[in-house]
């Protein structure tokens, strides 16, 4: 396996009414050797262009790419030792799976008794002996990925990359194979650089995540650093389900004076926002920092707002309710035992031992 290196690297495109336009900005990371690398962002940020740029289908406009320690800006995509698993399965309709499987290996000119037996170590792996006759209109949706991931396996390359591989399964399926290509890594020790939108998927596969927006790298972190320490607004509305809450405030002292009530922020915090007195926040609290008073085994001094519940929504376990501060939409996230209901009024604690204030202007976090 093997290390991948951006240095610089810049990738525009050609826009017939905008002109160049630059789809990742001086990208630099590095996916460490054996690393699952996850990249995330919403649609158009530039995650699907690094991994084809990896994988020498893009051609990147400045800078360079390592894979190991080989400079790969002008080396094919046959001769960079990667293999990839596309969104589509990509499968062959007349050929079996095992003939699927040994395409590539066929065109290798991969001797026929070292294809027989990576065929079978990947089988094994994936648990697909039985399906090796027969075709893929004979397989369902699950099937199919591990037959594509299968015709990675067997290539055995350095890399792994994978280009949103599971959008096409339904919700119980994507489920099931993460916990399978998270096991599949492990038992690999495979290098595995991964392109999801999907915030959920990429919080439970990645050991580090690569957070991008409109082609620039906004944070790269390990799944936890992400979530308890976002860099800025759109990391921290982006990763977690639901998103953080933004309320805007003036920070007076110790308060945060909101539109229509007031925050008391904890001693120990202070120290860092004085720069900011009498000016300008935006309050980022997570929707599980947010509690209804009558599930709290004590009675909080401070931080407790009497609101009225637009909306409860019952997810068997939990409770997400909604309500506002100000004009700002709040999202509250509960156990089922707090039994509350849609437009009834509450008692709701902050719980502010986890805040995050934000700079309005920037959105950088302070």
């Amino acid at each position: 396996m093997a290390e991948v290196k951006f240095i610089n690297v810049v990738k525009e495109f050609e826009d017939e009414r905008k002109g160049k336009v630059r789809a990742v900005n001086d990208a630099n990371f590095t996916v460490k050797d054996k690393e699952f690398l996850v990249f995330v962002g919403p649609s158009g940020c530039g995650k699907t262009t690094s991994l084809r740029m990896i994988a020498g289908l893009e051609r990147q406009s400045s800078g360079d790419i390592y894979i190991g320690n080989r400079l790969v800006n002008k080396v094919h995509p046959k001769d960079r030792d990667i293999a990839m698993v596309f969104q589509d399965y990509a499968l062959y309709p007349h050929m079996t799976i095992k003939e699927n499987l040994a395409f590539g290996l066929k065109n290798l000119k991969t001797p026929k008794a070292e294809i027989e037996k990576k065929i079978n170590e990947a089988a094994a792996i994936l648990s697909i002996e039985n399906l090796l006759d027969r075709k893929p209109r004979e397989l369902s949706g699950g099937q199919k990925q591990r037959i594509a991931v299968g015709r990675a396996i067997v290539r055995n390359p350095s890399v792994f990359l994978f280009d949103e591989p599971l959008s096409n399964l339904d919700a119980k399926l994507r489920v099931q194979m993460r916990v399978e290509l998270s096991e599949l890594h492990k038992r690999l020790g495979a290098t595995v650089i991964y392109v999801t939108h999907d915030q959920v998927e990429a919080m439970t596969l990645g050991q580090r995540i690569v957070v991008m927006n409109q082609g620039e790298i906004q944070q790269i972190a390990a799944p936890e650093e992400l979530y308890e320490n976002p860099n800025n607004m759109f990391v921290a509305g982006f990763i977690g389900s639901p998103p953080m809450n933004f309320i805007k405030c003036r920070l007076d002292g110790n308060k945060l004076i909101a539109a229509d009530c007031t925050f008391t922020i904890p001693s120990e915090k202070l120290e860092k926002y004085k720069k900011y007195q009498g000016k300008e926040v935006i309050l980022g609290i997570r929707p599980e920092d947010i509690l209804s008073t009558n599930l709290l085994s004590y009675q909080p001094e401070t931080n407790i707002v009497q609101r009225t519940l637009k909306v409860v929504e019952h997810l068997g376990a939990e409770l997400l309710f909604y309500f506002s501060v100000g004009d700002d939409q709040v999202t509250g996230r509960v156990s089922a035992d707090a039994k509350l209901t849609g437009l009834t009024k509450v008692e709701l604690f902050f719980n502010l031992e986890k805040m995050h204030l934000f700079d309005p202007t920037t959105q950088v976090r302070i």
